[in-house]
Formats: structure tokens, C-alpha cells, sequence
């Protein structure tokens, strides 16, 4: 009977945690968010195709990838550095609405790229390419880990794990559909690994549609409007609450 009644109790703390889990998912200020940060990492990409670009058409090896790859991560940590140093202070709203804005025009420099014109300005491919990978990987930390503390903030008491997890499952969910729809306007556009003709359009095409959910960014109006420094005034300086984004950024430098 004691047997019985103990194992029944994870299945009815399990239960619990759902049912407290779809509560939270009706409330705005917790679904609002979460939809836009679906809607944000959800537009295509065009990596895939643009791998097969450098490595067939400018001639890439590994090697260079790995170097790449290696001034990339490099740049990550420096933009973590900068966004504790200079915008710890800024609203997460205000940090996702100028990134985005910044790095859509930075991902057209790739134009050049494609149509070797940087060649005729007198920059070298490699170097090129060292350099549009540093400064967009620097924005992209500067806009990863806002979402990371407002992933946090909004999770309420008793139900932080599993809806932290649950925002996180849909983030990267929403990273996996643009990888599909990058790879779908890949093959729609007849880009392949030996025919680049409409990689600039693809381009064009994945760098405009980054800026789309920046129509629905009214979804961030309350919790999203303040910076992670006045989240955590607000919750008293909770030493806690410290923990967890320090905690958070930490997890981003270990993926970089």
C-alpha cells in the first residue's frame, strides 16, 4: 500500500507541473514574450547554402573554416563582455530592436561577397569574411542573451525548471523551422552546391525576412521594456535571482 501511494506521487507531482505549466502559458505577459521569441528565431537562413558557396566557389578549406570558427567564438566573448559592460542598463526590447535592425544590413555585405565585387575594392575573400563573422557574432550575443533574461523573468515561482526548459525547447524549435525554410527557399530558388545563380537573391530574401517580427515587438510592452538591471531591482536585489542570469550567461560562454 506504502509502495502503492509513493509512486503514485511522481505521476501526481507531474501532472501538477503540466497543469501549472499550461496556467502559465494563458497568462500575456508569459505567452507574448514566448511568441515573439518564436517568431524572432524562426526566420530562414541561408548558412547552408552559403557554406557550399565558400567551400565550392571561393575555395575554403577546413582549415580557414576552423580559423573562422575559432575568431567567431573568439568574438562571441567579447560580445558578452559587452553586453555586461554597456548594456546590462538597456532595455531588452531596445537591445533585440537595434540588433536586429543592425544586422540585417550587415548580412547584405555578403553581396559581395557573392558577386566577388569585394575583390574589385580590393578586399581578399578570407578577409572578408573574417571580418562580417566577427562583428555579426558580436550582435548576435549582444541579442542572445537578452532573451536568455527574459526567459528567466518570466518564469514564475514553483514552475521556473520546467517553463524555462519549455521556453528553451521552443527556441530552438523555432531555430529548426528557419533551417527548414532556409533549406525549402535553397531548393525552391535552385540553389545547389555547384549553382550559386540565386544565392544573392536567397540572401536578400533571408536578411529582409530577419526583420518581420520586429512588427509584433509590441509583444516585449511590459517585462520586456525594462533592462536586466531593473529586473533585478525589482525583485529586491534577490541574490537568487542574480545567480540565475550570471548562471545563464555562463551556459552561453560554454556554447560559444
Amino acid at each position: 500500500s506504502s509502495s502503492s501511494s509513493s509512486s503514485s506521487m511522481p505521476t501526481n507531482d507531474i501532472s501538477k507541473q503540466i497543469s501549472a505549466l499550461f496556467t502559465a502559458f494563458k497568462v500575456p505577459s508569459i505567452w507574448k514574450p514566448a511568441l515573439f521569441l518564436f517568431l524572432w528565431q524562426s526566420t530562414p537562413t541561408s548558412e547552408g547554402a552559403f557554406l557550399y558557396f565558400m567551400t565550392n566557389d571561393l575555395g575554403f578549406g577546413p582549415e580557414f573554416l576552423g580559423r573562422v570558427r575559432l575568431v567567431t567564438a573568439a568574438s562571441s566573448l567579447i560580445g558578452v563582455w559587452g553586453y555586461q559592460k554597456y548594456l546590462r542598463t538597456v532595455p531588452i526590447k531596445k537591445i533585440l530592436l537595434w540588433t536586429s535592425i543592425a544586422s540585417a544590413p550587415l548580412g547584405l555585405l555578403n553581396l559581395l561577397l557573392i558577386s566577388h565585387a569585394n575583390r574589385s575594392l580590393g578586399i581578399p575573400d578570407g578577409a572578408f569574411v573574417f571580418g562580417d563573422d566577427v562583428v555579426l557574432a558580436i550582435l548576435g550575443q549582444f541579442a542572445f542573451l537578452p532573451t536568455l533574461v527574459l526567459a528567466a523573468r518570466i518564469c514564475p515561482p514553483g514552475i521556473e525548471a520546467v517553463l524555462f526548459a519549455t521556453l528553451m525547447s521552443i527556441f530552438n524549435g523555432a531555430s529548426t523551422v528557419g533551417t527548414e525554410v532556409g533549406a525549402y527557399l535553397t531548393k525552391v530558388l535552385g540553389v545547389t552546391e555547384s549553382n550559386f545563380d540565386n544565392l544573392g537573391l536567397l540572401t536578400i530574401i533571408c536578411n529582409l525576412s530577419s526583420l518581420y517580427p520586429l512588427i509584433f515587438i509590441g509583444l516585449l510592452d511590459g517585462v520586456g521594456s525594462k533592462s536586466e538591471t531593473e529586473m533585478e531591482d525589482e525583485l529586491g536585489g534577490d541574490a537568487e535571482a542574480g545567480t540565475t542570469v550570471s548562471f545563464l550567461e555562463a551556459s552561453s560562454l560554454e556554447d560559444t
